[in-house]
């Protein structure tokens, strides 16, 4: 069965009036908090159900449902009829549900086909079987990998269909796919929506969680809206203004939204594009310099080659590129935790090649880390501790915090910035990801001098609403005079954001062009490696 789908193309989409899961009156609770309240869906044979929804809006918990991750406290699934309880993921897989993670969990130092047989193998290990299977699962979807390539030698966008193959192994009833294209150049995210199409063709049910409202017209039969874990709007795309969907998402209308958000629906004219980033003149000061710049990291790996950027103040750069193409490898160097192995790097007019953190920041540079939990924020520590721990000093009394002081002045600063929580003293950890990423950006924005700001994949995770509180204060801060470098895997927040784009390919930048929606094309196929003629001078 499986050599005749590879050799034609697709069938036409099966559907079917009975679907193959159905949820009614799911409900969870964690530590008191309602993550779901009497949710009811239904997923239909020949069909992709796309689900939208907030940051902390429940779409995760429903899918670790399905998944038998999490048990709900009230309601009923019902699988092809019949009642379905799953207690653990084993049970799904059994019935027939594979679901693709936000995180990879492949295995690095393991061959592709020996992480597609971790749990399946019995005996004998049968690696060239596998292997065969694994070829006509890449021919039937289009899926191109090599079975005994290491997974640590795979781009990010092959690790992805490692992880979408190790599903189809399985020849799922249902596939849940959260958040699958977070880290995907545009190449890769239109192939792994042709794969949503080809599995819903052979008359299998798909739920993708997304946030991108491009891929939700163009691959969605049917959206489903949750906020704050309840189904708030339904309906199908090719009936329904996508802006309703925004509106139900978030509670105020799209008009109310930033650019970034019209870009992400392919509304925003190129003229406005234009007339945008017209309104900024850049100032004749130079915000960074990184002056050939290369970088070997532990194992003797050139991981930047010889990298020049020159940025000014009043002007956002962005560095665009699929994820591992020494993104990291800069961010950690312009931030102070890692040396350069040549090359020089200045803030303003103070060089910061070898300088520490602390002397980064006196320097007059802001500091957005691609991962916050790891090196922005100190979870266990409380928003206001976290918003003042660059100069903890300035409430320090004989040796003591006056706590009090600090407090009322993180209040203001987290009604500036629209950071919510419980309170100044609520820990990190309480608070949703946009609003972490937020008390991060009110952090680093209030330096005083600000003449840099590092701001990389500062959405990452983020849903459209914190995406535009995201952008607005970057914008704000360009239009302050304060340079910004915008590192994001994130092309069409690019395009409407920065106002010009540089594209980093295996640690060198091979390529410079105007951050508008004309140049999307010439970036893409420059971040997948090929040549483009359409390189700015």
């Amino acid at each position: 069965m499986l050599k005749s789908q590879a050799a034609g193309k697709p069938a036409a989409k099966v559907t079917s009036d009975v679907p193959i899961l159905q949820l009614s009156g799911i409900s969870k609770q964690f530590v008191g908090r309602a993550a779901l309240r009497d949710v009811s869906l239904s997923f239909e044979a020949g069909k992709v159900h796309c689900l939208l929804g907030e940051n902390g809006a429940g779409k995760s918990t429903l899918c670790n449902i399905i998944f038998g991750i999490h048990q709900p406290d009230t309601g009923e699934m019902r699988f092809d009829g019949a009642s379905f309880r799953p207690s653990e993921p084993a049970d799904s897989l059994a019935a027939g549900i594979a679901m693709v993670h936000q995180h990879f969990s492949v295995i690095g130092a393991m061959t592709v086909v020996e992480n597609l047989m971790l749990g399946r193998t019995y005996g004998r290990l049968q690696r060239h079987r596998a292997a065969e299977k694994v070829r006509a699962l890449s021919e039937a979807y289009e899926l191109p990998i090599e079975p005994f390539r290491l997974v640590e030698d795979l781009s990010v966008g092959e690790r992805q269909r490692v992880e979408v193959i190790k599903c189809l192994m399985r020849e799922p009833r249902v596939l849940l796919l959260d958040e699958p294209t977070a880290v995907l150049p545009p190449l890769e995210i239109e192939a792994l929506l042709d794969v949503c199409r080809k599995v819903a063709a052979r008359g299998r049910a798909v739920l993708l969680v997304t946030h991108k409202l491009a891929e939700i017209s163009e691959i969605a039969d049917l959206v489903t809206v949750l906020r704050a874990g309840q189904v708030v709007d339904s309906g199908s795309p090719a009936d329904t203004d996508i802006s309703r969907f925004v509106h139900s998402m978030i509670g105020r209308d799209i008009a109310s939204l930033d650019q970034t958000l019209a870009a992400s629906l392919g509304t925003k004219s190129e003229a406005a594009d234009d007339e945008s980033k017209a309104v900024n003149t850049r100032t004749k000061v130079n915000a960074l310099m990184v002056d050939g710049v290369s970088y070997h990291d532990a194992a003797g790996v050139r991981r930047l080659d010889n990298v020049t950027i020159e940025i000014r103040g009043g002007e956002i750069v962005g560095i665009a590129g699929v994820e591992g193409n020494g993104q990291s490898e800069l961010g950690a160097i312009l931030s102070g935790l890692a040396t350069p192995s040549s090359g020089r790097v200045f803030v303003g007019d103070t060089e910061t090649t070898r300088a520490n953190p602390k002397a980064i920041t006196a320097a007059g540079a802001g500091i957005v880390p691609e991962d916050r939990h790891a090196t922005a924020c100190v979870m266990p520590m409380s928003v206001a501790e976290n918003l003042f721990m660059n100069d903890l000093r300035r409430f320090s009394r004989l040796g003591l915090v006056r706590r009090g002081a600090m407090l009322r002045e993180a209040e203001d600063l987290m009604l500036r910035y629209d950071v919510r929580a419980s309170g100044p003293d609520a820990p990190m950890a309480s608070l949703s990801g946009g609003n972490q990423q937020k008390a991060v950006l009110a952090r680093e924005l209030s330096l005083d001098p600000l003449v840099f700001l590092l701001a990389a994949q500062p959405t990452r995770g983020l849903d459209i609403g914190a995406v535009s509180a995201v952008y607005e204060r970057i914008r704000a801060a360009r239009d302050n005079g304060v340079g910004v470098l915008l590192i994001s895997s994130e092309l069409d927040e690019l395009l409407s954001v920065a106002d010009r784009v540089l594209v980093i390919f295996r640690g060198r930048i091979v390529g410079e062009l105007p951050a508008t929606q004309s140049s999307r094309e010439a970036i893409g196929r420059l971040m997948a490696g090929h040549p483009s003629t359409e390189i700015a001078a």
